[in-house]
């Protein structure tokens, strides 16, 4: 056999899969908040490096075909800052629980949103730019959930420009992550097999989502940021206290 994940497994996580591809495609980031959640509690041994490979192929692809949105200053702004912020989350996961990181995220992105609801609007500036690509190096390594903390600070952006720009960052941002497992030997065979199993269902979600993406309106993308980031934040919470 190819991998030791029984086939129901498999088949569930595909199915996330299928549904965080299409959300990332529309919103600019969802596959690692949906699927992340899904493989802690069907196969937690396929943790953070699983949906990280997932997060790896979205946003390549999606890179592929946004790449003139992008804004590059910000990338120059956070992707340094993402460097130390790996190495910090390389060392929470060695460090405490996958349950004591859950918390931590799932209650710094809810404070968050709440703060953006209430109509607070952080300055994109390069203090802010670095305090969050730092924060998603930690968030995403330790937890493979990096979006929030960028997502929120562009949400008043073109939604274009917060596709592209998600997708450069969280592209080489998880190249960084995966990097720091694979030198500490922590990337299952298993994570490469059932990434690869499962991908049609990722290309797929991709495709529907670039197809449907043009009729929300620029207002609903916004909400559509805020309820997926506070989502996956509750759905950590929860999966984190059990």
């Amino acid at each position: 056999m190819l991998t030791e994940v029984p086939a129901g497994v498999v088949i569930v996580i595909a199915l996330a899969v299928l549904v965080g591809s299409y959300v990332q495609a529309v919103v600019g980031l969802g596959v690692g908040l949906v699927t992340a959640p899904v493989v802690a509690v069907v196969e937690p041994s396929l943790m953070p490096t699983l949906p990280l490979l997932f997060g790896l192929l979205v946003s390549g692809l999606s890179l592929a075909g946004e790449r003139r949105h992008v804004d590059w200053p910000a990338v120059g702004w956070t992707l340094p800052a993402r460097l130390p912020g790996t190495i910090v989350g390389v060392g929470l996961v060695l460090v405490f629980t996958p349950s004591q990181l859950g918390v931590a995220v799932a209650l710094v992105v809810l404070a968050a949103v709440l703060l953006s609801v209430w109509s607070i609007r952080l300055p994109v500036n390069r203090h802010t730019l670095l305090a969050a690509g730092f924060t998603s190096g930690v968030t995403g390594t330790a937890t493979s959930i990096g979006g929030p903390p960028l997502a929120l600070l562009f949400q008043h952006r073109r939604p274009s420009e917060v596709r592209a720009t998600l997708a450069v960052f969280f592209f080489l941002g998880v190249v960084m992550s995966l990097t720091g497992f694979a030198v500490t030997g922590s990337i299952p065979r298993d994570s490469l097999v059932v990434a690869a199993v499962v991908s049609p269902l990722l290309l797929l979600g991709i495709w529907l989502g670039t197809r449907t993406r043009g009729r929300l309106p620029r207002d609903g993308f916004r909400v559509a940021v805020l309820v997926v980031c506070a989502a996956s934040a509750v759905v950590l919470l929860v999966r984190s206290l059990e």
